[in-house]
């Protein structure tokens, strides 16, 4: 027991939904006691995380044992974290666990702020999954997820830009004890770059410049889910639907031109910002088409499109 106590509490990163979904590297010590690490792909070595988002779904399971495993969805700006709660969480995480579970029935939107450990999991097919176990919960406001937003986003550059200088060393410990970076960095950065190889930074900026945008003026559309914005009411008519379409033009153009960096924006990142807005998927997918077939944007690589 000895051994037990002395063991440090890891910190927690604040950390997206993109980068900690993307993981597929975990460590773990030799001890008994040591904790386990699961590993981004920019060298983050993460025991525990600090997540917020729109929380999606919460559904319980029955197991074997008479108990109820709830598993749930929580939706950032770059993509989705999901967590589990069962017995072996504190009295207070479940009981507001299951409090959120009926409150999500009314279709009630909620912000909510996890303190959670990391873990990876592989199936029996191969694939491998992220998870979270929630240590603390709460439910935010959105002033609070604005904030969250944007030192999110802060510890993401730069880990970014830790990334890049480890660039111009090799992914040893020989090689990176000349750079200026911690020892904890240094092991996270030999085992990311040993594990994934190349990879592709851009994803991580533009969820960045989502992310900014949201918490600088947008936080009414990415936090209310339902109902979504369908752009024609059968109610109010046809002038109303024509009305709702030229904003729908305006949104998309202007998600064009706030995160666009010289290569356009990808298709992907455009209908996820549109559906933080409001706008149906499908439709916002359709005047996306029809903006690029009367020649408002173009489409100079796949998938990526810029205003003419």
């Amino acid at each position: 027991m000895q051994a037990a106590r002395s063991i440090k509490r890891q910190p927690a990163l604040h950390m997206f939904a993109s980068e900690y979904g993307e993981s597929t590297l975990s460590e773990k010590g030799s001890g008994e006691f040591d904790p386990s690490f699961v590993v981004t792909k920019l060298g983050s070595r993460v025991n525990r995380v600090i997540v917020a988002g729109l929380l999606e779904r919460i559904e319980g399971r029955d197991v074997a044992n008479g108990s109820v495993i709830y598993q749930g969805q929580l939706r950032d700006p770059s993509g989705v974290n999901y967590f589990s709660v069962g017995d072996y969480v504190s009295d207070s995480v479940k009981e507001l666990t299951i409090q959120l579970s009926a409150r999500l029935e009314s279709g009630e939107p909620i912000l909510v702020l996890m303190i959670a450990k990391t873990r990876l999991y592989q199936t029996d097919e191969g694939a491998i999954y992220t998870s979270l176990r929630p240590e603390e919960m709460c439910i935010i406001d959105a002033q609070r997820y604005a904030s969250w937003l944007a030192k999110t986003s802060q510890s993401l550059l730069v880990r970014m830009a830790e990334y890049v200088s480890s660039l111009d060393f090799e992914p040893n410990a020989e090689s990176l004890a000349k750079s200026e970076m911690s020892q904890a960095r240094i092991l996270g950065l030999i085992a990311s770059r040993n594990h994934y190889g190349d990879i592709d930074l851009e994803h991580y900026r533009l969820n960045v410049m989502q992310a900014l945008d949201i918490a600088e003026g947008r936080l009414d559309a990415a936090t209310k889910p339902a109902p979504q914005q369908l752009l024609v009411d059968e109610k109010q008519g046809d002038t109303d639907g024509e009305a709702q379409q030229d904003d729908l033009e305006t949104v998309i153009l202007d998600i064009i031109t706030k995160l666009d960096q010289g290569d356009g924006v990808e298709f992907e990142t455009i209908l996820l910002n549109s559906e933080a807005r409001g706008f149906q998927r499908s439709i916002a997918e359709e005047k996306l088409e029809e903006l690029s077939d009367s020649g408002t944007v173009h489409e100079p690589a796949f998938g990526w499109f810029r205003l003419v």
